[in-house]
């Protein structure tokens, strides 16, 4: 079995071909794999057969299963959750807004597999954001304001009651089984400049959305603070888009990346099965 690794010719991510994933993979495979995804954030692996079994098996050779809150995992599964959209559906578009997974965390996952499934002809592209690349030409005066300090995470915006999959949006009729909680209104601390823990190359963490403040600093000026951020992190030199096609596995590092969904299929539907990697 020969691996081919394709860089996807945008700043970062690459394909992955030469394997088939429904057999088990090899520690020497799994190495390689591992070595590629570090080195470009996204790994795509086109025109797999795969099933739950092996969704879930594939996940567990890059670290345990990181636990996902607020949505419901499929029937009879406990690590998979569906990421589904109908062909009539008027609820906005899921996580249409960058940012990392589950930064809120005490230990956010290290890695997302996401599996396409049924897949529209049109839209449906995921935007990724290189956080190695954002911070190595961010302006140093930006960097010095950043350096040292501590953002506050919450998912109160998105996954409490009154938040933007609570209850107003269950009323809408979304088709994801999304369970908004007043769990979501905790706030964990992370530094706004992190170290990956298995490359050593420091990154930006997180986005505004999931960060809600900036410890030590009044709200008004963090607010201020993180929209410079934002609007930096989130350029397109740093962005790489990826195409979904049926039966592709994808694969990225959380710790080095914001993403986002994107729409544009409205009248078909669409789904993919999600497993998350979490923190070793």
């Amino acid at each position: 079995m020969s691996l081919e690794i394709t860089p996807s010719g945008q700043p970062f991510g690459a394909a992955v071909t030469g394997l088939n994933l429904a057999d088990p993979l090899s520690d020497a495979l799994v190495e390689q794999i591992r070595d590629a995804w570090l080195e470009h954030h996204v790994l795509s692996f086109p025109d797999q057969k795969i099933n739950d079994d092996d969704l879930e098996r594939i996940t567990l050779h890059f670290g345990p299963f990181g636990d996902d809150p607020f949505i419901a995992p499929i029937p009879g599964r406990e690590h998979i959750i569906a990421v589904k959209r109908t062909a009539d559906e008027t609820a906005p578009v899921f996580a249409e807004t960058w940012h990392t997974d589950w930064s809120f965390q005490v230990r956010p996952p290290a890695g997302t597999c996401l599996y396409g499934i049924t897949i529209p002809p049109q839209g449906g592209d995921t935007l990724f954001a290189n956080q190695h690349l954002a911070l190595e030409q961010m302006p140093p005066a930006l960097r010095g304001r950043i350096e040292g300090r501590m953002a506050i995470h919450s998912a109160r915006n998105a996954y409490a009651p009154s938040g933007s999959y609570g209850e107003k949006d269950h009323a809408a009729g979304r088709s994801m089984d999304i369970r908004p909680s007043t769990e979501a209104e905790a706030e964990q601390l992370h530094p706004l400049i992190q170290v990956h823990p298995e490359t050593g190359r420091e990154a930006l963490y997180g986005c505004a959305g999931y960060i809600v403040g900036i410890e030590g600093m009044p709200e008004s000026e963090s607010w201020d603070l993180l929209t410079e951020i934002y609007r930096w992190q989130t350029q397109p030199q740093f962005q790489y888009r990826h195409r979904w096609a049926p039966d592709m596995l994808l694969m990225w590092d959380n710790r080095s990346l914001l993403h986002m969904a994107t729409g544009g299929y409205q009248g078909f539907d669409r789904l993919l099965h999600r497993t998350t990697i979490g923190a070793a």
